[in-house]
């Protein structure tokens, strides 16, 4: 849904309201642009002593990804601390079962109200956003039983919204590609382990060293790598397929292949569905 310019004004003037009459809180942030976009308005907003950023790193998440959240929480005067977390010690999340992001946040989230609590920040936030509404995210469930609010989804702010005001903010990450939790590039049911995801997270930055731009997913069936792309890379990685296949197949993959069908949001909760 393309939404005006008089609405998104009013929905971030609505935005303002909620972080205000929250007063104080602690945010989990991933370096993302609903997080980034939300830290900034808050310290904008509150000022930076009351707010805290709390960035979990875990082997879920590319080390890659928390070094670059550190440098733009630095950049914003953002409080930060930073949570080590191991977060398949629970069978739930090393099973990858179909509630794997139920159980995954409701830990992450357990000790993330903890250490927040521990610097005296009693409420926790987090950068869901309207469009999470409507799609299949079990984390969210667990979320609202610890009580963790999210400012952009009540402020009705989606993904291209966010986008345009991060944009307008003057934050350089404004159209930073999502890169959500590594588990999300294994079949529902398919065992997670560290070494299979720094091999994902491994090829994932080969790939993005070749200057592969935009929504980029490396997708694991066994011993098969399956490569999500946009459809605009697709040409670039066919002529560079000799130099990426081999390379890839250094990490333990005896086939790797191009999806035509380019990217998908949730492509491997819907082959889930199809095998239902």
């Amino acid at each position: 849904m393309v939404i005006s310019d008089t609405d998104l004004q009013l929905n971030n003037k609505l935005l303002e309201e909620i972080i205000k009459s929250t007063g104080r809180f602690a945010l989990a942030f991933s370096g993302g642009v609903d997080s980034s976009y939300l830290l900034s308005e808050s310290i904008r907003m509150l000022g930076p002593g009351n707010v805290l950023a709390v960035l979990v790193s875990s082997a879920l998440h590319p080390e890659t990804e928390s070094e670059a959240a550190a440098l733009i929480a630095g950049k914003l005067g953002a409080k930060l601390i930073v949570l080590t977390l191991d977060l398949l010690k629970a069978a739930e999340v090393a099973n990858n079962d179909a509630e794997r992001c139920y159980y995954c946040k409701k830990a992450l989230f357990k000790e993330l109200i903890e250490a927040a609590g521990k610097e005296g920040f009693i409420t926790v936030v987090d950068g869901t956003n309207a469009d999470d509404a409507n799609r299949h995210r079990p984390g969210l469930r667990a979320l609202k039983e610890l009580g963790v609010r999210s400012p952009l989804q009540e402020a009705g702010l989606g993904k291209a919204e966010i986008r345009q005001l991060a944009k307008e903010a003057g934050l350089p990450i404004w159209n930073k590609p999502a890169a959500p939790c590594l588990a999300t590039r294994f079949p529902v049911g398919t065992k997670i382990t560290v070494r299979a995801l720094k091999s994902v997270a491994a090829a994932e930055a080969m790939l993005r060293d070749l200057q592969v731009e935009g929504d980029l997913r490396v997708r694991i069936h066994g011993d098969l790598l399956r490569i999500e792309a946009e459809a605009s890379s697709l040409k670039k990685l066919l002529e560079l397929r000799g130099i990426f296949t081999s390379r890839l197949k250094t990490l333990g993959f005896s086939y790797v292949t191009l999806d035509l069908e380019g990217y998908r949001m949730g492509s491997m909760e819907q082959l889930s569905d199809k095998k239902a």
